[in-house]
């Protein structure tokens, strides 16, 4: 058996069938970063443990939970509130969690938007690493997200789970991104300042992970990223058979490049005028955000009615 962490912030609208989905184990564990919603009154509901804790990054949170709170099996398990365990996921889980010859195993997620699985533009089978022994796998933060430390070989496993990653309406995912924009600026500028391209890794890694974190490396340094990225999604990786979604998704995914590149600048532009990093990204209006949200919402309405 395997225990599964949950980690939520204000998902009242996930939660419910993120836990239930999550039930095949007998030991769940709802990491909560104080959510001000009914997400804790809606998890109480359910055979689960319920644990808060303050939200700092998405590597210390999970570096945190791991640490802090005890599990009843050694291999564990992460759920965020929009992507559920299947049946099929949760066996070969269990299989995998009783062989010795890796210490962990990534995932390939199956983004679901606008009703559909967006199978080509989102570079599927894209993996995370989920299951792993504790005490083997440490987070570290690396942009808005965070990337795993291993003690150990890793392998991949062949079932996926669905991440229904904007469940909670676009207006919701704008927002978020938003966010995410500014810790990606900052990362965007230390990678420019100290690190390099990967070109081994890039050309002959051995996994998608490696290639993909290669290739993220080396896109920081290309001129006209949010062009090139709609391009790259579109056109190259196929998104274009993905239907109206796979236009929509590649769109907003070039939107999300642009704010990043944006808020670069005005971070080099505070750095030039003597300003802290920190406090020269003011947040910007989501007014322009709305708008958008309102487009995609109102051409999919429409369409729903013809």
């Amino acid at each position: 058996m395997i225990s599964i962490y949950i980690l939520t912030h204000n998902e009242e609208i996930d939660i419910a069938a993120c836990i239930e989905s999550a039930l095949l184990s007998d030991d769940v564990i709802v990491v909560d970063s104080f959510s001000t919603d009914r997400t804790i009154e809606i998890a109480s509901r359910y055979p689960v443990r319920v644990v808060q804790h303050e939200f700092e990054s998405h590597g210390k949170q999970r570096t945190w939970m791991l640490e802090a709170i005890p599990t009843k099996y050694e291999w564990v398990y992460i759920l965020e509130a929009d992507e559920r365990m299947t049946p099929e996921l949760f066996r070969e889980c269990l299989k995998a969690s009783q062989s010795q010859e890796f210490i962990g195993y990534y995932v390939a997620e199956r983004v679901m938007f606008m009703g559909t699985w967006i199978r080509r533009s989102t570079q599927y089978p894209r993996y995370q690493m989920r299951l792993f022994e504790k005490g083997k796998v440490w987070f570290g933060d690396y942009g808005h997200t965070e990337r795993e430390v291993c003690d150990g070989p890793t392998g991949f496993l062949k079932e996926t789970y669905p991440h229904y990653t904007c469940s909670k309406g676009l207006s919701r995912w704008i927002e978020k991104h938003n966010r995410y924009s500014t810790d990606e600026a900052k990362e965007t500028l230390r990678q420019l300042k100290n690190g390099k391209i990967d070109w081994y890794s890039l050309l002959l890694g051995k996994s998608e992970v490696e290639r993909r974190r290669a290739l993220k490396d080396l896109s920081l340094r290309l001129p006209f990223r949010p062009l090139l990225r709609w391009f790259y999604m579109y056109f190259m990786l196929g998104g274009i058979l993905d239907g109206r979604a796979g236009f929509a998704w590649c769109t907003l995914q070039a939107f999300y490049e642009y704010l990043i590149l944006l808020k670069v600048r005005e971070m080099q532009q505070a750095s030039h005028d003597g300003l802290s990093l920190e406090n020269s990204v003011t947040s910007f209006e989501i007014s322009s955000f709305s708008k958008l949200s309102e487009l995609v919402s109102g051409d999919r309405s429409s369409s729903q009615r013809r």
